[in-house]
């Protein structure tokens, strides 16, 4: 909600409590805004180091330890604890780049141009969604608060239903929940389509508070199933956020993500391997259904944020306003790691950090090769 010096405060009570408490670190981190002392970094690296801590805890510390560092300017060492981090937590992830892979595949081979032209009428002739999406840290989060300061626009969450949706129709992987036979979404009916957009329209009521006209899911994920949106909303907005990869990659790498989401940013070649699979499934999306989705450059946004605020409100059928230029001033509860960013104006930081790490970096840049080119 932006109350960010009472959430320091409560952090701080929980240190106070259990000084070696990962979460509360994390979290006085992973706000973005604050920055550690030299005695916080002490206490931080004492806990870290010392014995008996749950793996989660260590990884939080260390996470924690890494951003603190690189506030410092001291990047040798924060990169230490970042990849220390990552080392640690993806020993316990379930994320497999083949299974991610597959699905791309069978999602290509599957919903084809032809698949969609005889489909063409289906779903609920209803504008209201807008679905941002695009890997996480590609900016998502800033264009949902731009759009969601327009006076016609609610910002909500990134909700889980078209997941859940695809996982019922198509099967859910137990270790990366993406479609297992993605081929079964031919086998919905018009009235099945129909009845699937109604759900969605009905199920997302409840974020809906303030009664306006127009709604955003920021679900990132939301990339691979941009076909089933079509299919059961095709009126809805679909905006692609794209970041410049060495950057979107070193972003996803220093992010600690919740529970089990994500888990595919835990290791730099993963991050180079789903940022091709991305760019390949929206290939497809864009070849399949052409003209359906606005691409927006995390780059041209921090360039001219007002012409490119103007493309994606006309791409939403609404006026321009004044209030989205002035995004960083609107008040709503963000539940994102990018939530005290966007409550700033907009800054250029953002394009240059990954250049700090880029002696570490490089295996990334190897394994990204070709896409380094392309990705704009």
């Amino acid at each position: 909600m932006g109350r960010g010096a009472e959430a320091i405060a409560d952090y701080r009570a929980a240190l106070s409590a259990r000084p070696d408490h990962g979460v509360a670190w994390f979290s006085l981190a992973n706000l973005k805004t604050y920055r550690f002392t030299d005695d916080d970094i002490a206490r931080v690296t004492a806990a870290e180091a010392g014995p008996g801590l749950a793996d989660m805890d260590r990884i939080y510390l260390r996470f924690a330890l890494g951003k603190a560092l690189e506030d410092q300017g001291d990047y040798a060492a924060s990169w230490r604890f970042y990849a220390r981090g990552n080392a640690l937590r993806r020993a316990s992830s379930r994320y497999q780049q083949p299974v991610a892979e597959r699905c791309g595949e069978q999602l290509k081979q599957a919903l084809t141009a032809e698949v969609f032209a005889e489909r063409v009428g289906w779903g609920v002739d209803d504008p209201d969604p807008i679905f941002v999406l695009g890997l996480p840290r590609s900016g998502s989060t800033l264009i949902e608060q731009i759009l969601a300061s327009h006076s016609q626009v609610e910002g909500t969450h990134e909700l889980t239903k078209i997941g859940r949706y695809a996982g019922e129709l198509c099967g859910r992987d137990p270790d990366c929940g993406l479609p297992t036979n993605p081929a079964a979404l031919l086998d919905l009916t018009a009235a099945q389509a129909r009845a699937l957009g109604e759900r969605f329209l009905d199920e997302t009521r409840v974020y809906r508070r303030l009664g306006r006209p127009f709604f955003i899911d920021k679900m990132p994920n939301n990339f691979w199933h941009i076909g089933l949106i079509y299919l059961i909303l095709p009126r809805a907005t679909i905006i692609d956020v794209r970041r410049e990869p060495m950057a979107c990659g070193f972003s996803n790498f220093k992010q600690l993500f919740g529970t089990t989401n994500q888990e595919f940013t835990y290791g730099l070649d993963d991050i180079a391997g789903y940022y091709r699979i991305y760019l390949d499934l929206m290939r497809h999306w864009d070849a399949v259904l052409p003209g359906r989705v606005l691409r927006v450059q995390y780059e041209d946004v921090v360039e001219d944020l007002e012409s490119i605020t103007r493309r994606m409100l006309t791409a939403c059928g609404l006026p321009f306003e004044p209030s989205c230029l002035r995004f960083h001033e609107t008040r709503r509860g963000i539940r994102t790691p990018s939530s005290e960013q966007v409550r700033q104006p907009i800054g250029r930081e953002g394009l240059e950090q990954w250049k700090r790490y880029a002696p570490w970096l490089e295996p990334l840049r190897v394994a990204l090769g070709d896409v380094l080119g392309e990705a704009a």
